[in-house]
């Protein structure tokens, strides 16, 4: 391969099973000498680093309602430079997205319009044969600007399950590249916020090799190759440092450990490139930010399944107090649950927080939120001026029980523009919420 190609691996719908297929599919051609870089589309920071683990490359999020489209290109740009092949997984079903701005839905397919980029279609087949082909019949018809180049067979219960499903498919002119059999040991471990991270799996490297061997048994790979088209669109890949968040400091304390863990690839990179150096410390282990650092960031995670050692890390909560006074504090959805007075785990016990801002943050008392966030900053403050627009999502399940006095950090809109109202908080130098940010509006 000269020129990057790609391709989108895309379903009907969450639960298909694409991730296990395509970190099998990105490993195996891996092992065929391919240069393989991983994409995830919309807002997902766990996927990456599976996608990381199978190729020995950084992952990065797409997000075409999240980040204005010279951010998306460059970003593209930078994962297919030194790559033969950009393999991007949907998020959810091809399709899904949120009305608005064409091209700007949030879905895989904006991406797969942009440039050119075919789909192979992952069709879970479990109670089904023939009517299979009805469904990809509606892939192919619903968007003829979406090419649908093949189709897998996932969760087939035999041959001749295979054979019906496959020949009702092919007689659309579909080519179908492979077919996997049921197999409930391909997936990965899930929790409340989607799967258990790529860190914290226990054989991570040998489920991938597994995943790999599985795949190259079931499907095509010269096949698959063959779907791929080179990338459209990047040969002027705009600098795009403008819509991307600026670093808080110069040299930035990152909680980092299974309770602090969400952070987005081009975040992080972006801060990095901007000249900003990120110290890790864990709060778990009950460490500090360190003192030569002139900001912390706390991201999101899972500090909700740590509340009762992070109550009792006593030397970091008083580190970051001590840290607040002088220098930027930002939490942001785990992170902006640990900075308040307390968190409430799932079996109703009251754990005591850093205190730093004055809400009450409840995981047993559960309410999902989820969706596209546009934030309006209050202030000035580590996310950029007031009165700027930062855009990003909320996915949690913890309820707010007493909301405090602080003043907000940002007022919130959803993704189509309705007012949702005040969010988060400021006093000082802290701030926090539990929108996370991902590109500048």
């Amino acid at each position: 391969m000269n020129a990057p190609r790609g391709l989108i691996v895309g379903a009907p719908r969450s639960g298909a099973g694409k991730t296990s297929v395509t970190i099998g599919l990105m490993r195996a051609l891996v092992r065929r000498g391919v240069a393989v870089a991983g994409v995830k589309s919309g807002p997902d920071y766990i996927d990456p680093g599976f996608h990381a683990a199978a190729t020995g490359r950084p992952g990065v999020n797409l997000d075409s309602w999240a980040m204005p489209p010279a951010l998306v290109a460059r970003l593209l740009a930078d994962a297919a430079a030194g790559a033969d092949l950009v393999v991007a997984e949907s998020a959810m079903g091809l399709f899904d997205g949120i009305p608005g701005t064409p091209g700007r839905s949030g879905s895989a397919a904006d991406l797969a319009r942009r440039f050119g980029l075919p789909v192979l279609l992952v069709l879970d087949v479990s109670g089904q044969s023939q009517t299979a082909a009805a469904v990809a019949r509606g892939f192919m018809a619903y968007d003829r600007a979406v090419t649908i180049g093949g189709a897998v067979l996932n969760r087939l219960g035999s041959e001749r399950h295979r054979a019906l499903a496959g020949a009702a498919i092919a007689a659309l002119g579909l080519p179908v590249v492979g077919g996997v059999l049921r197999d409930p040991t391909l997936s990965l471990p899930e929790r409340h916020l989607g799967l258990v991270q790529a860190g914290e799996h226990p054989d991570l490297a040998a489920h991938v090799e597994r995943l790999a061997d599985v795949m190259e048994d079931a499907l095509d790979l010269d096949a698959v190759l063959a779907l791929a088209r080179p990338l459209a669109g990047l040969d002027a890949a705009p600098d795009a440092a403008a819509a991307a968040l600026p670093p808080p400091g110069q040299r930035i304390a990152l909680a980092s450990d299974a309770a602090f863990s969400f952070v987005y690839p081009h975040v992080a990179r972006h801060w990095r490139r901007s000249g900003a150096e990120l110290v890790a410390f864990s709060p778990l282990a009950d460490e500090p930010p360190p003192d030569d650092c002139d900001a912390c960031w706390l991201p999101g995670g899972y500090p909700e399944l740590h509340a009762g050692r992070l109550a009792g890390a006593a030397r970091f909560r008083a580190g970051l107090r001590r840290f607040a006074e002088t220098r930027p504090v930002h939490g942001e959805c785990g992170g902006f649950m640990v900075l308040g007075e307390s968190l409430e785990d799932a079996d109703g016990t009251t754990h005591a927080m850093a205190g730093l801002l004055g809400h009450r943050t409840s995981f047993a008392r559960r309410r999902m939120n989820l969706g596209y966030r546009a934030a309006t900053l209050s202030a000035d403050g580590v996310l950029g001026p007031r009165g700027a627009t930062v855009r990003g999502h909320e996915f949690h399940y913890a309820r707010v029980l007493d909301a405090g006095d602080d003043a907000p950090l940002a007022e919130l809109a959803d993704g189509q523009g309705r007012p949702l109202g005040p969010s988060g908080g400021r006093r000082g130098r802290v701030s926090g919420t539990f929108f996370h940010a991902i590109a500048r509006g």
